[in-house]
């Protein structure tokens, strides 16, 4: 038996409204910009989510890194007067941080 065009349409259409529908929830990554400046990150402490890029860029005279103290999951290495360094995260977990040279700056981050 030869199917007119007009049925093998509506079969298509019917075996497709059968099939169940695929949700697809794609979230959007964020890049995240943390300052430094006059000796210290802002904001000094971020949360963002999983898959997001914090970039962080230096505006001191000096030298800066930000690096995860407890775990040393990561490390930027020594960011220069005017140059940045960005890292993407990947897993859940909260991360304190410092800067390698100056101790004394610290900030944390939170990914969920």
């Amino acid at each position: 038996m030869t199917k007119t065009r007009r049925e093998f349409m509506h079969m298509g259409a019917a075996t497709l409204a059968a099939l169940p529908v695929l949700a697809t929830t794609a979230q959007a990554q964020t890049t995240h910009t943390v300052t430094i400046k006059n000796m210290q990150f802002s904001p000094p402490n971020l949360t963002v989510s999983v898959g997001d890029t914090i970039t962080w860029v230096n505006e001191d005279r000096v030298r800066h890194s930000a690096w995860e103290s407890n775990g040393n999951n990561f490390d930027t290495g020594l960011i220069g007067s005017g140059e940045s360094a960005s890292l993407t995260f990947g897993s859940a977990g909260t991360f304190d941080y410092r800067c390698r040279p100056h101790g004394n700056m610290r900030g944390s981050i939170t990914v969920s």
